[in-house]
């Protein structure tokens, strides 16, 4: 193991959830700054980017965001809080900032080894994330993988797979963003516990946007890690074929 796998391997183990922070601790903006920005850099699906990241700073905000979020402790002690929102509705403006950065590359719109990228995302992209008449493209979509029979082929694209989509990806960018807060010397909670629709509407968010976590930052105490780690063994989850 090299010098930079041992220093992600202390990283990993040392990240824990921690659900009571040191509210005397005055906290780094820079930390979360360049941990969003590292959150950024995950991978997502077709690189399409259908995320947005709400930094909860000010005491204003955090006073209206810890009543949301169930008044747990982490979010009433966390220095700050990320609210990692997912935003498949963008996907036209997505679309297009990819195929301008295409056209910036000066690659070349005829067909090439693996077929032409302008295609994927002028052509393919817009068939699986225009979700209006969903029963209407649903329908014809199941025709199409009817027409398939037993060839391989990806299942997953009627209308209810769009949100699911664009949620995995923001969950790989939170995932980063937690790990960067541990690298930072700072730690993390992961919480699912808070209500949606207060969140989206204190948010301003339209209807198809969703909230796929919040995430309280801050220097953690002692009495914040509920427990020792516990995880199911790995030859129960873990297989080789």
């Amino acid at each position: 193991m090299n010098e930079t796998a041992k220093t992600f391997d202390e990283i990993v183990n040392n990240r824990r959830s921690i659900r009571i922070f040191d509210t005397e601790h005055q906290l780094d903006e820079g930390v979360v700054k360049r941990s969003i920005e590292r959150a950024i850099l995950a991978p997502n699906s077709s690189n399409l980017q259908l995320w947005e990241f709400y930094r909860i700073k000010s005491d204003e905000a955090k006073n209206a965001v810890v009543p949301i979020c169930l008044n747990q402790n982490a979010a009433k002690t966390a220095s700050e809080l990320v609210v990692f929102v997912s935003r498949p509705d963008l996907w036209r403006k997505r679309i297009k900032a990819n195929v301008e950065n295409l056209k910036k590359t000066g690659l070349k719109r005829e067909t090439i080894t693996g077929g032409s990228p302008f295609d994927y995302y002028e052509k393919m992209l817009p068939q699986l994330y225009n979700t209006d008449l969903p029963l209407i493209r649903d329908f014809a979509k199941k025709i199409v993988l009817l027409s398939k029979g037993n060839k391989p082929f990806v299942q997953e694209v009627m209308s209810k797979d769009v949100p699911v989509i664009a949620q995995k990806s923001v969950a790989l960018a939170a995932q980063t963003f937690m790990l960067s807060i541990k690298a930072e010397g700072y730690d993390s909670c992961p919480m699912e516990g808070y209500d949606s629709k207060k969140m989206k509407k204190y948010l301003k968010l339209p209807a198809k946007a969703e909230i796929n976590m919040v995430v309280g930052v801050g220097k953690g105490k002692p009495e914040g890690r509920y427990g020792d780690r516990f995880r199911i063994p790995n030859e129960e989850v873990i297989f080789e074929l």
